[in-house]
């Protein structure tokens, strides 16, 4: 029980409470009414305290003992008589404040000596203010805010594991970002190139080549006079001498008409006009077999001239490319997980600018994990809200059926009275309304038959019509025969 303050509370019509501790002046007496200061009267010599009006039901109301700290009630003076009274209101000042101040202590949030952690003493924690550093006590506002983004990281838990799980692929790909980029600006160029990936490849392996047949037709269509144009130019020739090549062998049988031919030296003169080129080609002999064996390749690598030339125009992007080779195969074996981290880049942006809130609630794990395995009874608890809410409303009536439990459990063991009493109400209100009790005879709601007993003289009455008569007299009188008959006394 404590020794400086009452808590009531109220019920809608109580004014009057009773002040049960001691104190030394009435201004020492603080009232508040859900926290706000509320003046009051007493009454009773001190011992009762009046609020008027009634505070409203379920309203707190707190009487407090404050006793003066700053000015002292007895104040000795040198040679004057030291009475008791006076001593006795000093000793109490001084032990009244400590009374206060100890049970001040007491009501404040402190530290549980079994375990060293703090006690909020099974009371709310009001007026916490949002979490700022990962070890701040959190509020129900902030949770409450923040509880959509815990669950959308708990909706895609399986996406974040996934991510983590890459996370070394993941910053593989941060690292590599610009080159992405370029390959994703020039990705048309690159599904060319992958389309036609064989014939790259064919051509990559004749460019490794210790004589690359490509680099010999490139270098010799880079020179002033191409022997490929040349051969290009005339090539219906070079097609005439090809389909007639029995005729040229036949000109060889018959040297003699050459030498007749001779005698054409102008065209001779022609041809020798063009000795430097038909060297040049004779110097090159071999390539143009090779281009020969491979004139299908060639006419392939024509038929795609246009996907060359823009490989070609892109080629420090495939080199760059190549260079990252082993990149691009990670993020080609990975294209599901990254597929999934960009279709839930929302929530990961949640996540991220989340990332106190997500460490908030990394600290109270074991919490959450507690709260997780009753989750069935939370949900229950959710369901039943609105009863639960009730009952909290309800708690002063609840609180007085618990004080009284006793009591109800003998009515109910009783039950069976009750309902016999409830089925004959009418004759149990008649036998009310027929006999009383009192120190003094009825003047009012009197009916012939009432029955009275009065305690100051010990008597059984009833009531004639008239007055009321005494029972025991009509008893004595029924033995005189010439009295009235008890059944008559009796009305």
């Amino acid at each position: 029980m404590a020794n400086s303050f009452l808590e009531y509370t109220g019920n809608g019509n109580t004014t009057a409470f009773s002040i049960t501790f001691d104190y030394l002046d009435a201004s020492h007496i603080v009232c508040t009414v859900n926290g706000v200061s509320t003046s009051f009267t007493f009454s009773n010599g001190g011992a009762t305290a009046n609020i008027n009006p009634a505070p409203a039901n379920g309203a707190a109301i707190r009487f407090t003992r404050s006793t003066s700290q700053t000015a002292r009630l007895t104040d000795y003076v040198a040679g004057s008589v030291l009475k008791e009274e006076d001593l006795d209101t000093d000793s109490k000042q001084a032990f009244f404040m400590a009374q206060e101040g100890i049970e001040t202590i007491s009501s404040k949030m402190g530290q549980n000596i079994a375990n060293f952690q703090f006690d909020a003493l099974n009371k709310r924690i009001i007026n916490v203010a949002d979490p700022v550093n990962n070890t701040d006590a959190v509020n129900k506002q902030f949770i409450s805010t923040n509880l959509p983004n815990i669950t959308t990281v708990s909706g895609i838990s399986s996406d974040v594991t996934t991510v983590a799980g890459i996370a070394s692929n993941v910053t593989a790909v941060a690292s590599d970002a610009t080159d992405i980029g370029l390959v994703a600006t020039n990705i048309a160029s690159v599904n060319t190139v992958a389309t036609d990936i064989a014939k790259v490849i064919v051509v990559a392996n004749d460019l490794n080549e210790t004589v690359s047949e490509i680099e010999t037709a490139a270098l010799d269509l880079q020179e002033t006079t191409s022997e490929i144009d040349t051969v290009s130019n005339n090539i219906a020739n070079v097609n005439t001498v090809g389909t007639n090549i029995a005729n040229v062998n036949t000109v060889a049988g018959v040297s003699a008409n050459v030498t007749t031919v001779a005698g054409n030296n102008a065209n001779i003169t022609t041809v020798a006009g063009i000795s430097g080129d038909v060297t040049a080609v004779a110097g090159i002999s071999s390539d143009v077999a090779a281009v020969e064996n491979i004139a299908s390749n060639v006419t392939t690598v024509a038929g795609i001239a246009s996907n060359v030339t823009t490989v070609a125009g892109v080629s420090s992007d495939v080199t760059t490319v190549a260079g990252i080779s082993s990149a691009v195969s990670a993020v080609n074996s990975n294209a599901t997980n990254i597929n999934a981290v960009n279709s839930n880049a929302t929530n990961i942006n949640t996540v991220a600018g989340n990332n106190s809130n997500i460490n908030t609630v990394a600290g109270a794990n074991s919490n959450i994990t507690t709260v997780a395995g009753i989750s069935s009874d939370v949900t229950a608890v959710n369901n039943n809200s609105t009863n639960i809410n009730s009952v909290a409303s309800n708690s002063t009536n609840i609180n007085a059926v618990n004080s009284n439990s006793s009591n109800i459990n003998s009515v109910a063991s009783n039950a069976t009275n009750i309902n016999t009493v409830a089925t004959s109400i009418s004759d149990v209100n008649t036998f009310a309304n027929r006999y009383r009790i009192g120190s003094s005879d009825p003047t009012s709601s009197l009916d012939e038959g009432d029955l009275f007993f009065n305690t100051t003289s010990n008597t059984l009455k009833f009531y004639n019509g008239s007055a009321w008569a005494d029972i025991d007299t009509g008893i004595q009188t029924e033995t005189d025969p010439t009295a009235i008959p008890f059944s008559l006394a009796l009305g």
